[in-house]
């Protein structure tokens, strides 16, 4: 009831501030002379930009991902459908959650620097890997993140459930808790950056690069709104994660040991207090990537997700940029569609199929968590020396136990003064 309150006064204000955009059905349509592209709605943002990294080379296959209209810098809608809304987002992507229609999106493909949306990747590729009750000791390595930078505020030797650092890493962007939880689902924060371009490249996510579990700036690490669209797909096909991103606030337990109390948090979205029928997403901001968001919603019975990336937050913030955005997708036919989100596992299929046709081959799941015997077998798979060390001295002691009682019994059944043959 609060959340629904706050929603009908935020929007009041938000007309106030930013101006009451002109009703869909009385914005021009979209048109564009044939080959032309048609330049992206934008507000001017009155800040000055650091110096952007270089982004990869373009590769025209991959620009094309998902259809020949999103292989454009400028704006993709579908023809003679109302503008959208001009934000200082450099880049975005409007698409149906079920479907996987794209509705409409400003340079799709572009490279941006995702910020902690990156975040979104971790959970898309461990949140199955780690049984969410198995409870895990902080280490100094988890707690090595970039001075003054978003933290949960864990604690070396502090001892946390998982389904707690999950919550950490979503409602309140922590990176420490991002590198725990890289940790715990591959081994180190290295092996679960390994993985996190492993998935980004299943999902068919091409120009993402992780070099951080975190999001925080590193070079060479990349994503576009496209990709983050197909990531946060898989985010939003999870139970667990849907519940996570609509969590308001949570407990971060207090350590008696290490003599500290427990403290609360809170979701750091705005979306889900002040959009009706909002399903939550991710926030994120550096220097570098400037603020990036990903967002959710549900109205008369679709679901759309907005991402975009490279924007300002004045005159409007980066949630406020995505909610105009969602109102600009629902108000769009159900057919409208520039585009479609790419399967898990299509690309590859349609590579390994000859000629590069498309295959009717099944997609293949990600890896579950199977509990703890499980993931220790999986490790061991892996040639993780960390399990396999441990777990043969262990097979050792049992082999070498079990010979001596049966030495013992032998022995036994002999009885006195018996001798060998």
């Amino acid at each position: 009831m609060r959340a629904r309150v706050l929603a009908a006064a935020t929007t009041v204000v938000a007309l106030l501030v930013t101006g009451s955009p002109a009703p869909a059905d009385a914005a021009p349509p979209v048109t564009a002379a044939a080959g032309a592209a048609v330049p992206c709605p934008r507000l001017p943002a009155k800040v000055t930009r650091p110096p952007r990294p270089t982004p990869p080379p373009s590769v025209p296959e991959q620009r094309a991902v998902g259809g020949d209209a999103l292989a454009t810098a400028g704006l993709a809608a579908p023809p003679g459908s109302p503008a959208p809304p001009a934000v200082t987002a450099t880049t975005w992507l409007v698409a149906d959650l079920d479907t996987g229609a794209v509705l409409g999106a400003c340079g799709p493909h572009e490279y941006g620097t995702p910020a902690s949306t990156q975040k979104l990747l971790l959970a898309a590729t461990l949140l199955n890997r780690i049984d969410p009750k198995q409870v895990a000791t902080a280490t100094r390595a988890d707690l090595d993140i970039e001075r003054g930078s978003s933290a949960v505020g864990l604690l070396v030797g502090g001892r946390y459930p998982v389904e707690t650092l999950w919550l950490g890493l979503l409602l309140q962007s922590g990176n420490d808790a991002a590198n725990m939880l890289a940790r715990l689902g591959a081994g180190s924060a290295r092996a679960g950056v390994a993985e996190m371009n492993a998935e980004a490249h299943r999902l068919g996510a091409l120009q993402t690069h992780a070099v951080t579990p975190s999001g925080l700036d590193g070079p060479g690490q990349f994503t576009s709104a496209y990709d983050l669209a197909l990531i946060a797909r898989a985010c939003f096909a999870d139970a667990r994660f849907r519940r996570y991103a609509l969590t308001e606030r949570a407990q971060i337990p207090a350590q008696p040991a290490l003599k500290a109390g427990g403290f609360q948090i809170q979701n750091e979205n705005q979306l889900i207090y002040r959009y009706p029928g909002a399903l939550g997403g991710k926030t994120g901001f550096t220097g570098l990537a400037r603020h990036s968001y990903v967002g959710a919603a549900q109205r008369g019975g679709r679901r759309l997700v907005v991402t975009l990336l490279g924007a300002e937050a004045r005159p409007v913030r980066g949630w406020q940029q995505g909610a105009q955005l969602l109102d600009w997708g629902f108000s769009l036919p159900r057919d409208a569609s520039v585009g479609r989100l790419v399967e898990p596992g299509e690309l590859d299929a349609e590579q390994a199929a000859p000629g590069g046709s498309p295959t009717a081959v099944r997609p293949t799941p990600p890896p579950q968590w199977r509990g703890p015997a499980g993931t220790a077998l999986r490790r061991m798979a892996d040639g993780d020396w960390q399990v396999i060390a441990p777990t043969a001295g262990l097979l050792a002691l049992i082999v070498g136990g079990l010979a001596a009682a049966l030495a013992a019994r032998r022995s036994r059944s002999r009885g006195p003064g018996r001798r060998r043959a």
